[in-house]
């Protein structure tokens, strides 16, 4: 276990940017966001992002490759550059769990290459969420945020940053820098690991279970009345799936430049009415059947195809941004034995 003071932490940020792209959390007008660090950033007292981490791996919008055609001939371009070695820093525990959850889809065969190279160029620092939101659940699917995995894990306690390497990967970054970390003991991380887990049993969500859920429970679950109640406020906005650190869908679609074509990929929602439209039409075609995949997904077909994993970590971006306040939260509790809606 090393250590460092506030003040050197920006220290520890200018020396690793000699060998790695560092993106820190800060706020500027009340967003919270990821930021390539240079010198005078300034992290944010909270390290909650409202975007995840994901955006690193799986962004928004990538160009996937080029096609030049002559006569009958197609040539194809592979645009893509070996990955810069990038250092994410402060990634919350529900965080680095959703991307253990897009291994299971993107680095399954046959592996998406891109995400790969991303994946392994790419060092997460944790952090742990010593003042969680109101929203938060990561407890529910057995998430830790006191004791965050990824490749070094941190803790903010009073006036220090205390580091922990975890992986291979990690120790060789701690290494750069260990000229400005000093040793210490486990004393004060076990005292702030004792007070994160108090705070925890004080979040409103700390009781939210998905007992009832899981692998093979469609039959159980697919036919339910109330997923017409639920969904009949929704507006098919996307927001919860754009904000969302484990969605993974997406679109490809060709581009003319007038120099030829460019192919790219980018995110799309399974709560649009034309998500994966196909010749005949729409698979699911009301509100309803859309609002029932999203959260089947994330609740029982995820799981059921990978060894019972959720595809939701509780980060509580979907509770705090949803515009109409219809979230998995209430999906869970309506559907759940006993639920309030029971």
């Amino acid at each position: 276990m090393k250590k460092c003071s506030k003040e050197n932490i920006y220290k520890v940020f200018n020396a690793l940017s000699s060998d790695y792209s560092v993106y820190v959390p800060v706020k500027e007008e009340n967003r919270t966001f990821y930021k390539k660090y240079f010198d005078g950033v300034v992290l944010a007292e909270n390290f909650k992002t409202d975007r995840s981490a994901k955006d690193f791996f799986f962004p928004q919008s990538e160009d996937l490759m080029k096609f030049k055609t002559q006569g009958k001939s197609i040539e194809i371009i592979d645009e893509r550059e070996e990955s810069e070695d990038f250092i994410i820093f402060g990634v919350p525990a529900c965080d680095e769990a959703s991307l253990r959850i897009l291994d299971r889809v993107f680095l399954a065969e046959p592996v998406d290459t891109y995400y790969q190279n991303k994946r392994e160029h790419g060092v997460i620092i944790t952090t742990a969420c010593s003042r969680p939101e109101a929203s938060c659940f990561c407890s529910t699917f057995d998430i830790d945020m006191a004791r965050p995995q990824g490749d070094i894990r941190t803790y903010k306690i009073g006036d220090y940053f205390y580091f922990e390497g975890l992986t291979d990967k990690g120790n060789k970054v701690l290494d750069k820098v260990n000229a400005l970390l000093e040793d210490v003991d486990q004393g004060e991380v076990e005292k702030e690991i004792e007070n994160i887990q108090k705070v925890k049993e004080k979040l409103p969500l700390k009781d939210l279970s998905v007992k009832d859920f899981g692998a093979d429970k469609t039959q159980e679950f697919f036919d339910r009345k109330e997923w017409a109640e639920l969904s009949n406020a929704c507006l098919g906005c996307g927001t919860c799936t754009f904000v969302c650190p484990t969605c993974q869908c997406y679109d490809i679609k060709d581009f003319n430049t007038g120099k030829g074509v460019q192919r790219y990929r980018c995110w799309d929602s399974c709560m649009y009415s034309d998500f994966t439209k196909m010749a005949h039409g729409n698979s699911r075609n009301s509100q309803m059947e859309r609002f029932r995949q999203r959260f089947m997904h994330k609740l029982v077909y995820f799981p059921t195809n990978n060894d019972g994993v959720f595809s939701c970590v509780g980060c509580g971006r979907c509770v705090s941004k949803c515009p109409i306040s219809m979230n998995i939260v209430k999906v869970i509790k309506t559907l759940s034995k006993g639920g309030e809606n029971e």
